[in-house]
């Protein structure tokens, strides 16, 4: 059986049972019962970890403590993943493009194929993710093999040998960002998600400052070393580092609440499943009836994905100096080794900006406004980039355009509350709008042509059109929403709840089924 949110609520459309799986637990009072998935078969009240249960806020508390502690490390790994990622843009500033015998279309090319792999391989890697269910191995898999292949981006000798690793690149580092997406809004809910996203794509933007750092030491002191240039050493080391901690994730990314193996009580489970239900109102787990494709045809057939899709792609494009700051850092008129320390600060700033953004997002409730305000920042950097040639203004304005990601990381973390439920779907509409909104660095690759140089003008042109474009489509997905919002609280379109899914949910949630109906009813997007 399933439960059934609208479509103009436009969650799950069909709602999974929990594959039947008995285990013996210990009760938390002591009493010793039988335990299916991790919740009692007797299915009472007081035997649950409801919001009213005496131990809930302890146990909740303990477990989102661990799981803060234990998802740091996709910090590190998104670091790591932007670090390979754009590893061109500092070798360029020593010899990578002559060793190679690049054009400046040929280099512009090397950027822009990483994305096809990428783009190509997002959705299906995250349907993959979802029916396997062991993140902890998946992910990690992945981080061991795209750090070989960037590693092996130091011996190419030709534009064709890069070219081959910089697409396959593309095409294993698909599975991070989607996959850690899920897997956060697996743990987390809508009004903690925003904060945790926020701090992970931080690890983007400490990437730009501590792939500045790293990039400064290898340039300057690896030249010649063992016979190989400076910036094939950057590859080869920035590969290991990346191997290294995909060892070190295997051991600390759990999986899902429902079969999470080690490190976290049993009652520390329960309650990760029912946090979740409660969010919504629904099993955070697919049916075993589903087909595997239920989730791609659920997630394509919801026309607001199209929307935001649009939007993260202007955005995207907007956002195309990032791979370039170096490049326009450069501009300021210093050598390489100051260019370099001089593109860290921005992007430690635009830290700091993300994470008050972020927390203040969470407190409101809110999406459009903290997604606009950091791109109305960006805009007035590429203007003041535009009208002046005085370096301290064109440095200045580098941190407002780096800010600009503040808004970016808010426009994630409305993607995931505005696509809920069931997991099938999330996980594919989560991919499926990366994976597209990424062919705005496929564009975004070509905007900066050294022709451009060395003021930009007309890159900067395009980026600022991107933001504007960015703001109204939100302002659009914004009125949708709240339309929709109205439509639910008007009772227009009521949803179904079937019999057996009722029982569930309450057996899980600790209450009655007219309750978990109530519950599954107060649904609201965030706007």
């Amino acid at each position: 059986m399933s439960a059934r949110l609208d479509d103009t609520q436009s969650a799950a459309t069909a709602v999974e049972q929990q594959k039947h799986g008995v285990s013996h637990a210990e009760h938390p009072y002591g009493q010793d019962t039988e335990v299916i998935n991790g919740r009692d078969e007797k299915g009472l009240v007081e035997d649950t970890y409801g919001r009213e249960h005496p131990e809930r806020k302890r146990i909740e508390r303990k477990l989102k403590l661990k799981l803060d502690l234990r998802f740091s490390i996709l910090i590190i790994i998104y670091i790591l993943n932007y670090i390979d990622r754009n590893a061109p843009g500092q070798a360029r500033l020593q010899g990578f493009e002559e060793d190679l015998h690049l054009t400046d279309t040929q280099f512009q090319t090397l950027l822009s194929i990483l994305y096809v792999g990428y783009i190509l391989f997002q959705v299906p890697s995250n349907m993959m993710l979802n029916r396997i269910g062991r993140p902890s191995l998946y992910l990690p898999a992945a981080m061991l093999v795209w750090g070989a292949i960037s590693a092996c981006t130091g011996v190419a000798t030709s534009f064709g040998g890069a070219l081959a690793t910089r697409f396959l690149l593309g095409v294993v580092e698909a599975a991070f960002l989607p996959g850690a997406l899920f897997i956060l809004s697996k743990w987390y809910k809508k009004d903690e998600i925003s904060l945790r996203y926020t701090i992970l794509y931080c690890g983007n933007l400490i990437s730009n400052a501590f792939g500045s750092l790293i990039a400064a030491g290898v340039l300057a002191n690896m030249k010649g070393k063992l016979g190989h240039a400076a910036w094939r050493w950057l590859f080869f080391i920035e590969g290991a580092l990346t191997m290294f901690f995909a060892i070190v994730a295997v051991f600390m990314l759990p999986d899902f609440p429902h079969n999470t193996r080690w490190g976290f009580s049993p009652e520390e489970r329960k309650v990760a499943q029912i946090r979740m239900m409660e969010d919504v109102g629904e099993v955070d787990q697919d049916s075993s009836e589903d087909k595997w494709y239920a989730g791609f045809v659920m997630a394509l057939s919801d026309w607001k994905i199209y929307i935001l899709m649009l939007s993260l792609t202007a955005c995207v494009t907007g956002l195309s100096f990032n791979i370039y700051f170096p490049t326009l850092t450069k501009t300021l008129g210093y050598g390489t080794t100051e260019t370099l320390l001089l593109a860290a600060p921005p992007w430690i700033f635009a830290c700091i900006i993300a994470l008050l953004n972020s927390l203040h997002s969470d407190r409101k409730g809110e999406k459009f406004w903290h997604s606009t305000w950091p791109l109305v920042m960006g805009i007035i950097g590429f203007i003041i980039s535009m009208a002046t040639e005085k370096r301290a203004a064109r440095y200045f304005a580098l941190f407002l355009q780096a800010g600009s990601y503040a808004g970016y990381v808010i426009m994630y973390t409305w993607m995931s509350s505005s696509f809920p439920r069931p997991p099938a779907k999330r996980a594919v509409a989560l991919a499926f709008m990366n994976a597209l909104s990424q062919t705005g660095n496929i564009a975004g690759s070509y905007v900066w042509p050294k022709a451009y140089g060395p003021t930009y003008l007309k890159s900067y042109g395009i980026v600022l059109a991107m933001f504007g474009a960015t703001i109204l489509l939100n302002l659009l997905f914004r009125q949708i929403l709240v339309n929709a919002n109205k439509r639910l609280e008007e009772g227009e379109r009521a949803f179904e709840l079937h019999g057996d899914q009722a029982e569930n949910a309450a057996r899980l949630q600790g209450t009655t089924v007219r309750d978990a109906a109530l519950m599954q009813k107060g649904f609201r997007f965030l706007i």
